[in-house]
């Protein structure tokens, strides 16, 4: 017997939406299996009417620098962790990676402490942790102090890679690394990736053989793809087995530049990230990074110089763009943001589907597409 079940939803399952199935949960917070609806009352002791509104698994974030007036890179604290998840939650993510720009290697060391106390402690969401940088390029730096960045040695790989609680997810410019270093990052677990890269399409591949997974935030921040330099991006594109995290905000890249990635890539290779600031959940447009305020002004966050310095973006609001800037059918978009980046992560057995077995992380839109309710482990939250 469930101790569930959630009922009058239109439910995601892997041939999209279904109206006539129940969800059924049980007391160690999974899926306890999908049931026909008319079968829910008697499978279950308690029901839950979702009043007809879109229920997805729910949103997995793999790049979150902060949220809630709150910067990873600020406060690598356990405090600040639970703080950016919080404020995620509104917006449907129900798993993240608190992922730390470019700083040096006691930041570094604290930020996976931290994690690693988050994740013992039970901090809803957090899986793991994003190191972006400091191994990049200066070349295609963003926002990121270019004093931080370094080639790592044996002891700090050692270090970047420690964490043994949760995903390590690394981001680099497979051109300043060698490629022995890559491939030590990935055998000690690590997913690593190319990001903030000035790569040539030949030295993209080069790490691409050598133990990279995917592409940090497409488009942004990596050598471009033109007629006779493919780049990083045209190494993306033409690879079948690499994954790509894009930002769907209507400002990091042109919809019809994230319309030619998704006619090139394989089906479920290319998945929603944010890079999101504090400002996320916050009343405040303002933080600091490496001492300087950068501002977001109309939802557009950049430095002084002018660089984009993350976003403003949530994941809801992602998914939503994903339907009305890509003309994506909902089912795909949400897929987007919590299917594919499950599978990104090597947690397609845990989450990102809502099939029997995986843990009941779950979101629940209104017509509208608007958050109304999440599940962590299939403890309810509503969104005031």
């Amino acid at each position: 017997m469930a101790t569930r079940a959630l009922v009058n939803a239109r439910v995601l399952v892997d041939d999209g939406f279904r109206d006539d199935l129940a969800v059924l949960l049980d007391d160690g917070g999974d899926i306890a299996a999908l049931v026909p609806a008319s079968q829910a009352r008697t499978q279950a002791d308690e029901i839950d009417d979702l009043a007809g509104g879109w229920l997805a698994p729910g949103f997995i974030d793999a790049q979150v620098n902060g949220g809630g007036g709150v910067l990873f890179n600020n406060d690598t604290s356990v405090e600040a962790i639970a703080a950016i998840g919080r404020a995620h939650r509104r917006f449907g993510t129900t798993g993240f990676l608190p992922t730390l720009i470019s700083d040096d290697a006691e930041v570094m060391a604290r930020a996976i402490g931290a994690t690693r106390a988050a994740i013992a402690a039970g901090v809803p969401g957090v899986l793991g942790v994003h190191l972006e940088g400091p191994y990049i390029a200066p070349a295609r730096k963003g926002t990121h102090d270019a004093g931080k960045f370094r080639v790592p040695d044996a002891a700090e790989v050692a270090m970047a890679t420690s964490l043994d609680n949760g995903i390590t997810l690394i981001t680099l410019a497979p051109e300043q690394v060698p490629l022995a270093t890559i491939r030590a990052m990935a055998a000690r677990g690590a997913i690593v990736v190319a990001g903030h890269t000035a790569a040539s399409y030949e030295q993209a591949r080069a790490g691409l053989e050598a133990g990279l997974r995917g592409f940090t935030h497409l488009y942004n921040a990596m050598s471009p793809l033109q007629g006779r330099e493919p780049g990083a991006v045209g190494a993306a594109l033409e690879d079948r087995d690499s994954w790509c995290g894009v930002i769907v905000d209507g400002v990091h890249v042109h919809p019809g530049s994230l319309r030619v990635a998704l006619a090139a890539k394989p089906r479920g290779k290319l998945f929603l990230v944010t890079d999101a600031m504090p400002m996320v959940g916050s009343d405040d447009p303002a933080f600091a990074l490496y001492g300087e305020v950068i501002t977001a002004v109309d939802g557009v966050v950049r430095n002084a110089a002018g660089a984009l310095a993350g976003s403003a973006l949530d994941m809801a609001t992602a998914v939503r763009n994903c339907v009305r800037l890509l003309g994506l059918p909902l089912d795909e978009a949400a897929r987007m943001a919590s299917t594919y980046p499950a599978d990104f992560l090597g947690l397609g057995g845990r989450c990102g589907r809502i099939a029997a077995g995986l843990q009941a992380d779950l979101v629940l839109l209104d017509e509208s597409l608007a958050v109304r309710s999440t599940w962590i482990a299939g403890v309810r939250e509503d969104v005031a």
